[in-house]
This record gives C-alpha cells, sequence and structure tokens, in this order.
C-alpha cells in the first residue's frame, strides 16, 4: 500500500517561484519565515546561495514543527554575480542604473540553490545559467526603472517580465533565471515523493 504524498510548504513570498510551481501542476501552501540574507564574510557566492537555501527550508520547517501531517517544506534562494561580485536587489534608481550598466553588452551568471526538507533529511541543488545582455542606453535603462518592475529584482531585471528585451541569450536554464529551475526541481520533489502535474478539475 502505497503512502500518502507529503503536503509542500514553499518557504518564500516570491511570486516568480509560486507560479513557476503552479506552471507544473505542484499543490503547496506558502509558510512565512524570516532569515537574514547577509553573506558572511569571504563566503562565496556560490556557498552563499546554497546556505540561505537550506536555512530557508529549514526556517519553513521549524516553523512547521507543531503542525500535524506529513510535510516536506521548500526553499529557494537566487542571485546574480557579474566579475565575482553579487548583483543585489537594487536600492535606488542610482543603483539600478549601475548595475544595468554593469550587465550591458556582458554576461553574467545567475544561480539558483533549491532546498528541500522533511525534517530529517535535506537535499540542496544548485544551478548556474549564464545571461548575455545586449548594449544598453542610458535612456531605456532610466525608463525602465520607471516601470516599476526593476525594484525588487536581484540584478535589477526580470527576464520573464519587461527586462526580457535586454537580454540576446541564455545559456542553461531559463526557468533558474525566473528563480526556481524546474528541471532540477521535479528530481527533488520526486525524491520527497511530492507529486507534480496535477490536473485540477
Amino acid at each position: 500500500m502505497s503512502l500518502a504524498s507529503p503536503q509542500l510548504f514553499l518557504a518564500s513570498g516570491s511570486p516568480r517561484r509560486a507560479e513557476l510551481l503552479r506552471q507544473i501542476g505542484v499543490d503547496f501552501t506558502r509558510v512565512v519565515i524570516d532569515v537574514p540574507e547577509v553573506p558572511a564574510p569571504q563566503e562565496s557566492p556560490e556557498d552563499y546561495v546554497t546556505r540561505l537555501a537550506g536555512s530557508k527550508a529549514e526556517a519553513g520547517w521549524r516553523a512547521l514543527e507543531s503542525a500535524s501531517g506529513n510535510h516536506v517544506v521548500l526553499g529557494a534562494d537566487t542571485l546574480g554575480v557579474l566579475d565575482g561580485q553579487l548583483l543585489e536587489k537594487p536600492k535606488s534608481q542610482v543603483h539600478a542604473a549601475q548595475l544595468l550598466r554593469a550587465m550591458s553588452g556582458r554576461s553574467h551568471t545567475v544561480m539558483t540553490a533549491v532546498a528541500l526538507t522533511n525534517g530529517t533529511d535535506t537535499d540542496v541543488s544548485l544551478v548556474r545559467t549564464e545571461v548575455w545582455f545586449r548594449e544598453l542606453s542610458d535612456t531605456e535603462i532610466a525608463q525602465y526603472w520607471h516601470t516599476g518592475e526593476p525594484a525588487d529584482k536581484a540584478g535589477g531585471y526580470g527576464i520573464q517580465g519587461l527586462g526580457a528585451v535586454f537580454v540576446r541569450e541564455i545559456r542553461g536554464s531559463y526557468s533558474n533565471v525566473v528563480g526556481l529551475p524546474l528541471e532540477t526541481t521535479a528530481p527533488l520533489l520526486t525524491k520527497y515523493n511530492v507529486p507534480f502535474w496535477l490536473v485540477r478539475e
């Protein structure tokens, strides 16, 4: 007799991750967490994003410890890297313009770490995608800021939105750049017995 599938909880407030999970037919519930997003001294971007994803999943699990039932928590973190430096969410219009000018006509790396935990085991996978921007003008950089899209995006752009016009080429997972690499997340879900491709009536 097969065991019932666990309930998946998403330890992320990102609407993009939620939409990606819905895209592949995953049933989930959000859990609210508070994990400081500050790199440790000398911590590499790879170690930082991996640590954050695991910490978010485990924080979600701790928030649900008293909850009854069988559940699994997914945590994830995405960041951009250019010349070894993190591409953060812009703090202002000036900062956003600096980020976009730095990426103009060049490639940068987007990394997402995905973590799943059931309270006993935790698995974390790291995915990298290379993204090339075309040359950007100061005028379109300024206009893009006023659309409102860059303000809450790592690196100051959204590939799934208006920022798509800047992207000349990608090498690797597209969904990774959006915020959740589906080709890596699906096998992790299977490992933890969480179904996807659920058809809703």
